[in-house]
């Protein structure tokens, strides 16, 4: 059994001094900070779900389970694909001891009995780095390394967001992000190199908000419950504004780098609000052209060092680097596809804005993890959105370049018919890698959800299994996981 850990992490800037105007993408439009859990930084901030993905895998497993068992329950090699399922997002209390570690061991336990390889670990920056600034605690995650190692397979994962334009100026005590950035891979190696190679084979590097490379151009996530307005152009804060006037005095048209775009609408207004995204609107402009190459631009580059930085620190071991791109389906049928170019992909109905990200991937040898795998069209509640057409169009720029893929879905029992579009997206496709199952908990292992899942899994085994099979399964298999069972009351816990 393969456990990929996924490490978020939560990092808290401990005693330095960050001003919001400096550091915060700021709104001129709404006159204010736009202020979440993973963007503006001040003394108190705490980063979230940095970005480091680990695969731990065991030399030996202390489980034993029949290989008759095992066997019957594992999917098919063939295929070449792997599940993963992602623990609880607390995993590590603040005081950095294992939470709910029983229920942990038994979860991993019933995974392995089904046949999942893998499982996820939210890791938190601000609890490995919570008493001063470079200096790294990492006792919680090695004991539950330790203890997915028992079970067989684990990993890791860590990121961060700051404006991309502060990348490399030295706003940390005479530090840039980047070097923080690099210090922390860094202090991860160093504690983490015994499984390096033989338990950790995969490291995910977050690459922004929720670990994704985007900018945080919406209040929200997006999902397939809500309509959503088309976001706002992250280029407000003084640094931004700063680089955008450089390089358009570079290119001759010095009155482009007064501002961001006057006409474009704010996060939750739609594209016809104001001009900019309009059929025939700023953004098929010259100055459309100038102003979304170079805002896309930074993002690519911002990516390119993160990617680059991991595979340099991490090229002497044997381990896979993984980054994360969005699926910002929203208004994908509209020809500007406003979502998408707010949060830093200058892709429309003229232009492939992925090809240049899937290019930059290939060029450090890294794979694309994509979300939303469970999403599908005719369940989206907006006419213009198309989960499934922009993902397509990701995994065919991929395709194209070379880059494997791993999927991840959008949340529990959050799509209808999410199982039947995750399997659709996982068999057939040599691209993908493997696919993580977001995550385990109370609501993971309970009674209108585990059967669902069970039968999911065993269904990979039968690459024959039609959707209306897989419902009966569901439906015949909805019993609860009975009371007393171990798993049952461990997890309940949890």
């Amino acid at each position: 059994m393969e456990v990929s850990v996924i490490s978020s992490s939560q990092a808290k800037i401990g005693k330095t001094e960050l001003a919001y105007r400096d550091l915060g993408f700021y709104s001129l439009k709404a006159n204010r900070l736009f202020s979440s859990n993973r963007i503006c930084f001040d003394r108190n901030t705490r980063w979230k779900k940095a970005g480091l993905r680990l695969t731990l895998k065991a030399v030996q497993s202390e489980v034993v389970i029949s290989e008759k068992l095992l066997d019957s329950g594992r999917i098919s090699e063939s295929q070449g694909l792997r599940l993963f399922v992602g623990l609880p997002i607390d995993s590590v209390s603040d005081c950095n001891t294992v939470n709910h570690a029983r229920a942990i061991a038994a979860g991993l336990k019933a995974l392995k009995l089904l046949g999942v390889e893998g499982v996820e670990l939210p890791v938190w920056w601000g609890i490995v780095e919570k008493d001063a600034m470079g200096k790294y605690e990492w006792s919680g995650y090695l004991a539950l390394a330790e203890m997915v190692q028992k079970a067989d397979h684990s990993g890791q994962h860590y990121k961060e967001c700051l404006s991309l334009a502060v990348d490399n100026l030295p706003i940390f005590n005479g530090k840039t992000p980047i070097q923080i950035y690099h210090e922390f891979c860094e202090s991860f190696k160093s504690s983490f190199l015994p499984f390096m190679g033989s338990t950790i084979t995969g490291i995910s590097l977050g690459l922004g908000p929720n670990g994704e490379l985007r900018y945080p151009s919406h209040r929200q996530l997006l999902s397939s419950s809500k309509v959503h307005g088309v976001g706002e152009f992250q280029c407000y804060d003084p640094n931004m504004l700063s680089n955008l006037k450089q390089h358009a005095v570079a290119t001759g048209n010095a009155n482009w780098g007064l501002g961001g775009p006057h006409d474009a609408p704010t996060y939750d207004q739609s594209p016809n609000s104001n001009n900019f995204f309009k059929d025939g609107g700023s953004w098929e402009s010259a100055y459309g052209d100038f102003f979304l190459s170079w805002y896309s631009s930074l993002l690519i580059t911002h990516g390119d060092s993160l990617l680059s930085l991991a595979c340099s620190t991490f090229s002497d071991t044997e381990v896979t680097i993984y980054g994360k791109v969005p699926l910002m389906h929203s208004w994908y049928k509209s020809r500007s596809r406003p979502s998408e170019l707010t949060a830093g992909f200058y892709n429309t109905s003229n232009r492939d804005g992925y090809e240049a990200v899937a290019e930059m991937f290939a060029r450090n040898s890294c794979r694309m993890i994509l979300p939303g795998m469970d999403l599908s069209d005719a369940h989206q509640h907006e006419s213009l959105s198309s989960p499934e057409l922009l993902l397509a169009q990701i995994k065919a720029a991929c395709r194209k370049h070379g880059v494997k893929v791993s999927g991840q879905n959008s949340s529990v029992s959050s799509a209808p018919e999410g199982f039947q579009q995750i399997k659709k997206n996982m068999l057939g496709d040599k691209i993908m890698d493997l696919f993580t199952y977001q995550r385990m908990g109370a609501d993971f292992f309970s009674p209108d959800h585990f059967p669902s899942f069970t039968e999911f899994v065993r269904s990979l085994n039968q690459p024959g299994l039609q959707s209306d099979d897989l419902l009966a399964g569901e439906e015949a298999s909805s019993e609860p996981i009975p009371e007393n069972s171990e798993s049952s009351m461990h997890m309940q816990a949890a």
